[in-house]
């Protein structure tokens, strides 16, 4: 028992850090009593969720291989990051809201007097490994320190290319508090980061920051970061409520319709910050198609166009098979039909819902024009891009 128990030791010490720990204690009590935890899991919204690819795993690996399309997945040239600086960011906000997409999920938002960071990744690779998985294809808009001080930074859930090791590391250096899913404070007490600085929420649950009322609202997706995913760590939407403006923060959800109730409780909203990138027919289930973003933005308003929609979760890593500037494209196709308004900012450009709003489509210099079809709502079909027009041939 004893030899047992050394080479289980011995086995946690070869796991790397970036697989965090799992949560142990009155931590895992907590899990236990949730409403959303049941036989030894979290549960979705809306019943069951496939979170492994559907179809066969060679279907899948022929369509990550092709050929043809497998050079769309990456930008054809130099993503045109915008020069924000310590100095820009150091001016308030005229209107009280300002937002700024870092790329991918990241997002500083600047609410009514606070800072809040959202799903911050300044990581080279979502990868636990610094040699292999996704690479950044545009390098980080500003460093890490560059921001300034930040009150809060939330995160939606504990995969990498949203809980990111080295960035956590930084923060956890700094006197700035995390909002986190439940279970999800076992890897940042894991990496540094004090018990006293958590607020560790289950869904519906808030906690007041400053002038700021934050919420963990349902998404339907899935968590785990090492070689056996336990579902114990939950995964989340954000709201966060300051004296005079409102935002949410989708995290990585399939659409489901609960955005509804989240946006009648909690909305409306001045922004909403909307996965709309990552997106497959092998697992529509937990990553919402720009259509469905869309969809996903109107039901938490109530149902009709309202503030702004920010596209998330695309341009800074190929995660899917679909074009790289397809998500971007599409999102500005779907929000004009329905009248809705959308920002469509370069990596690092700040704007402000009540003002200009970026509206230029920056991707299509670097790419070539993307024409896609689609049978419905989470089908499509990609198209390669036209030769020798709106930008590169292929």
């Amino acid at each position: 028992m004893t030899g047992l128990r050394s080479a289980s030791t011995g086995l946690r010490a070869l796991r790397p850090a970036a697989f965090g720990a799992d949560p142990g204690g009155e931590r895992l009590a907590r899990i236990r009593r949730s409403p959303h935890f049941e036989n030894g899991v979290f549960r979705n919204p809306g019943g069951p969720a496939r979170t492994r690819p559907s179809g066969s795993t060679m279907d899948l690996a022929k369509v990550f291989l092709d050929k043809e399309t497998r050079p769309l997945r990456a930008p054809q040239g130099t993503v045109p990051v915008h020069p924000t600086t310590f100095a820009d960011l150091a001016k308030p906000p005229a209107t009280g809201l300002r937002l700024t997409w870092m790329g991918h999920s990241s997002v500083l938002a600047e609410i009514d007097g606070h800072r809040v960071l959202f799903d911050p990744v300044w990581g080279e690779r979502c990868s636990p490994f610094p040699f292999a998985g996704p690479k950044r294809l545009h390098p980080a808009p500003l460093p890490l320190a560059a921001l300034g001080p930040v009150d809060v930074v939330v995160i939606s859930h504990d995969h990498y290319d949203h809980l990111d090791l080295p960035t956590v590391k930084a923060l956890a250096g700094t006197d700035t508090l995390f909002a986190v899913p439940l279970g999800v404070g076992a890897h940042l007490e894991h990496w540094g980061v004090s018990p006293d600085r958590l607020r560790e929420l289950d869904w519906h649950e808030s906690t007041r920051i400053g002038g700021l009322t934050l919420t963990a609202t349902p998404a339907r997706h899935f968590c785990g970061r090492g070689l056996r995913n336990t579902q114990h760590t939950l995964w989340a939407s954000w709201t966060v409520a300051g004296d005079e403006h409102r935002i949410y923060h989708s995290g990585d959800t399939g659409y489901f319709d609960g955005f509804t109730d989240i946006g009648a409780a909690h909305g409306p909203f001045d922004a909403t910050m909307i996965q709309i990138g990552a997106y497959s027919e092998f697992w529509p289930d937990i990553h919402m198609t720009p259509e469905e973003g869309l969809r996903a933005h109107l039901d938490l308003q109530g149902g009709a166009p309202h503030g702004v929609l920010l596209p998330i979760h695309w341009g800074t890593f190929n995660l899917a098979p679909h074009p790289w500037a397809e998500p971007g494209e599409w999102t500005k196709e779907v929000a004009e039909e329905a009248g809705q308004a959308v920002a469509l900012p370069r990596p690092g450009e700040p704007f402000e819902p009540a003002g200009k709003l970026p509206a230029e489509a920056w991707w299509r210099g670097v790419s070539g024009e993307v024409r896609r079809t689609w049978r419905s709502v989470g089908a499509f079909v990609a198209e390669p891009p036209a030769r020798g027009t709106g930008g590169h041939a292929h």
